[in-house]
């Protein structure tokens, strides 16, 4: 590539990173938007304390110029008290702009970490099968919290800073221009050293917050897998990783600290440099008379006054490059297409009879990896039950997860009650289905809110009556506070049977038309098994139900059983039926898990 083509290309991307900031700058106002009034009275305020603050030098070179000089003691003490109300206006106006803006801020942020989180969970579950649970928390949290400082007082004390030197130099130039150029001959330097420092910033703050994100995803993801590693003994390893990430991230921090630490001493040298040209130039001519004593001793005071603002700069430089770094990051999420979409008119069902249809349908989950269903079809009539069975990988699980529309099909037609799912809304959709996974979902709070979900309009006698049906109120009843007792994280104080029932529990109180098993059985205990599938006789009556199990004592009483391998349904019917088959791949299950028994009905 040419040296030209090169100057090109580095261009193209110097305007594209300001593009992309200004349009980030853009998009975080929105949320400051509904705070405008607001923003008026903290920038106003800011305003005046950064003319104030330059103000009292003025008034330093007009007491010894005016005062001190001619012996006049009368007019010291008038320009002593007013410089006085400044100092106190000053302190009273930055108490009101600082906590102005940082109630600015804090609404600002309270309304972006919920935007966020409502995207977080309206979000496609491809989305999550390609995003760790860690990556999103930092999202949700650190990144979002990094913006702190930018929304509550960022921009505003930026303007006020900007301003603040445009007095200094206003007050400066109307005492002085002479001693104002040289005291400002090492702003070119400054300015060169901040355009390499933004530079060079920007891509350590991004690496930053890359760094920041895979060390709460290993750390998230190995906390939750704790007794895999333990049990496995792999804690010296997985320390070594860790240690390895920590590091990473270690020096992604240092590389920014020794930016800043050699930024800083950079404006202080040219600080003190300027000051030592503004004693020696201005000290000369205060000897020959050209220049009072007063503007002397002011000239000294704006030269540290006219650095201290670039220093705060600098400083607000870091907050800003942190701030858009994570930015980017959370705009990508609330960027992110929802692959799964409702439909523009949608096609009201209300409480569905619960006919369920596979046309044809073709499924694969990334478009360069094989279908996992291949020209599935099946019809599923209102009140029966179905079972899926099948060694793992066959299929069974991707069934339950697009006629639930957590994917989309590539070709074929799923329809309820003879309604393409895609012309359904996806609420009125899900809302018909009550859903136990072997992977029991449980929430820190009592068991009243794990079951009810937080919705009032199921009443707590309700709920007392399904636990008995399913004669969950044994273990309950026992529990301290009942259904007022408080679960650990992910339910952990109780067994894995108890949660499963409690997950039964939920799934039944809002009386889905359709029940959907997914190895709902498959983790609990023999004693609770039983219990769970004597609730199910009774409760399953008149509902459409699927059950995926590899346990085949608990479907051996379905209106049709599915047998997949491959992504292909090989064998239909009913547990009989499939037994007589010679050979077949049903039969062969049962002879599997249970060698010990003669194939005869049950």
């Amino acid at each position: 590539m040419s040296s030209t083509g090169s100057k090109q290309q580095a261009t193209s991307k110097k305007n594209d990173r300001k593009a992309v900031d200004s349009k980030l700058i853009q998009r975080l106002y929105v949320f400051l938007k509904p705070y405008n009034k607001y923003l008026v009275v903290a920038l106003i305020l800011t305003l005046i304390t950064a003319y104030l603050g330059p103000l009292r030098p003025y008034l330093t070179q007009i007491a010894v110029d005016d005062y001190i000089a001619v012996n006049d003691t009368q007019g010291l003490l008038r320009i002593v008290i007013l410089f006085g109300f400044v100092l106190i206006g000053e302190f009273i106006l930055l108490v009101f702009a600082t906590y102005l803006t940082r109630w600015i801020g804090q609404g600002a942020l309270n309304t972006l970490r919920t935007t966020v989180y409502a995207k977080i969970q309206h979000l496609h579950v491809q989305f999550f099968d390609k995003n760790p649970i860690g990556r999103l928390i930092t999202r949700t949290t650190s990144d979002i919290e990094a913006l702190s400082e930018l929304l509550s007082s960022g921009v505003i004390n930026i303007v006020g800073d900007i301003f603040r030197i445009g007095f200094i130099l206003f007050f400066m130039f109307s005492l002085n221009w002479e001693l104002s150029l040289v005291s400002l001959l090492t702003l070119p330097l400054l300015i060169y050293a901040t355009i390499i420092f933004k530079r060079l910033v920007r891509i350590a703050f991004l690496n930053v917050r890359d760094q920041i994100a895979q060390l709460n995803s290993f750390v998230q993801e190995h906390i939750n897998g704790m007794s895999i590693v333990q049990i496995f003994g792999q804690q010296t390893r997985e320390k070594k990783r860790f240690d390895e990430i920590n590091k990473a991230h270690t020096d992604a921090h240092i590389k920014t600290v020794f930016y800043f630490s050699v930024f800083w001493p950079i404006v202080e040298m040219l600080s003190s440099v300027a000051m030592a040209l503004v004693i020696w130039y201005g000290g000369a001519k205060a000897l020959g008379d050209a220049l009072t004593f007063g503007v002397l001793l002011a000239f000294i005071q704006y030269v540290r006054l006219f650095f201290m603002p670039i220093r705060d700069l600098s400083d607000k430089f870091n907050t800003l490059q942190s701030a858009l770094a994570s930015s980017e990051r959370i705009f990508d999420i609330l960027d992110t297409e929802n692959k799964i979409k409702d439909h523009e008119h949608p096609v009201p069902i209300g409480r569905p009879k619960g006919k369920i249809e596979f046309r044809n349908v073709w499924f694969r989950y990334g478009e360069n990896e094989d279908y996992v269903l291949k020209n599935v079809s099946f019809t599923l009539m209102p009140g029966q039950s179905m079972a899926v069975v099948g060694a793992t990988g066959a299929g069974k699980t991707t069934i339950i997860n697009l006629v639930t529309r957590f994917y989309d099909i590539q070709k074929g037609q799923i329809l309820i009650d003879d309604v393409d799912i895609k012309n359904i809304s996806l609420h009125e959709l899900r809302s018909s289905f009550g859903l136990v996974l072997q992977e029991n979902a449980l929430f820190s709070g009592s068991i009243l809110q794990n079951i009810t979900l937080g919705n009032e309009q199921i009443e707590r006698d309700y709920v007392e009556e399904v636990i008995k049906m399913i004669e969950a109120d044994g273990f309950i009843n026992k529990l301290p506070g009942k259904l007022d007792y408080v679960l650990h994280e992910r339910g952990a104080s109780l067994s894995m049977g108890q949660r499963q029932l409690i997950c039964f529990v939920r799934a039944l109180v809002y009386d889905p038309a359709i029940i959907i098993l997914d190895e709902a059985t498959s983790s609990v205990d023999t004693e609770t098994e039983v219990l769970v599938t004597n609730a199910l006789r009774k409760l399953l009556k008149d509902r459409t139900s699927f059950i995926v199990a590899h346990r085949l004592s608990t479907i051996q009483h379905a209106d049709v059983i599915l047998v997949m391998h491959k992504g292909e349904i090989r064998e239909s019917g009913r547990h009989m039926d499939l037994l007589e088959i010679t050979n077949g791949i049903y039969r062969k299950l049962y002879e599997l898990q249970y060698k010990d028994q003669s194939v005869v009905a049950t």
